[in-house]
């Protein structure tokens, strides 16, 4: 609440989840509906703040849709990866030798790929669903995670707590588990609302280079439909781009007041 700016980000994106959770209720019809004439430009028709694409589809309504499915894939791929990544960090920091060698080599060789490059490799091997979308996104959002993990986890094995709790015998899982991780969450929030903003990126340049699930609408869709027509009606590509511009500014805003309220407590502490 201190922060300014990560106040006005949790604002901006509290009004996209709620516009993501009320687009059933205020646009019942699906988006993909053709409603109109194509072309419409915004304002020169009520019924159609937004104006039309080049099909005659309403573009306030694939907006509030696409949303739903824009924040579904990143929230979803943002979780798989913060667990996956945590877990392999807090693994490789708290136990160190080969097992901490081994566990960085494999990350290491993920970062030494262009992560979208990579994401593009998968979701062209493994078909253009929604699904193979979330997993490509979190397997190239893992690995820095677990860096970051893995250096708090290095710092935080040789607390007293942690010493107290191998000399009364702990298992070294429940240590991880119940010990280490916890005290890691800071960076884990912080880094997740950038994991988030990186996905909805990610899904808006796949669908834009048409590798997006067809079956669904989301804000990457919305762009790639428009690029046909980017001379004549750019507003089709400059709408949908915009929303996309807007919630990933959020998310920053977000992780910095994060990070300076986090911060400040554990300098209280």
């Amino acid at each position: 609440m201190k922060s300014r700016s990560g106040l006005i980000g949790t604002t901006i994106f509290i009004l996209i989840i709620l516009m993501a959770m009320s687009s059933s209720v205020l646009f019942p019809t699906s988006p993909w509906r053709l409603v109109g004439k194509p072309l419409v430009w915004p304002g020169q028709d009520l019924r159609y703040m937004l104006g039309t694409d080049s099909m005659g589809r309403s573009l306030i309504s694939g907006i509030f849709h696409g949303a739903k499915v824009s924040l579904g894939i990143a929230a979803v791929s943002t979780a798989v990866a913060v667990v996956f990544g945590s877990t392999i960090g807090a693994v490789a920091g708290y136990f160190g030798g080969w097992l901490d060698d081994l566990l960085m080599r494999i990350t290491e060789a993920f970062q030494t790929i262009p992560l979208f490059l990579l994401t593009v490799v998968i979701v062209a091997i493994l078909g253009a669903t929604i699904g193979s979308i979330t997993f490509a996104i979190a397997v190239v959002s893992w690995p820095g995670l677990a860096r970051l993990v893995r250096a708090e986890a290095m710092r935080l094995r040789n607390a007293e707590f942690v010493q107290s709790c191998i000399i009364i015998g702990m298992r070294p899982e429940r240590i991880i588990f119940t010990q280490i991780l916890p005290n890691c969450l800071a960076p884990i929030v912080v880094m997740a609302s950038m994991l988030v903003a990186n996905a909805i990126l990610t899904e808006s340049g796949l669908a834009f280079l048409r590798l997006g699930d067809p079956n669904v609408l989301s804000w990457g869709t919305m762009i790639g439909a428009g690029r046909t027509d980017l001379r004549t009606a750019w507003y089709i590509c400059l709408i949908p781009g915009f929303v996309v511009m807007i919630t990933v500014l959020s998310l920053n805003l977000v992780g910095d007041g994060l990070n300076d309220a986090l911060n400040r407590r554990l300098h209280k502490r």
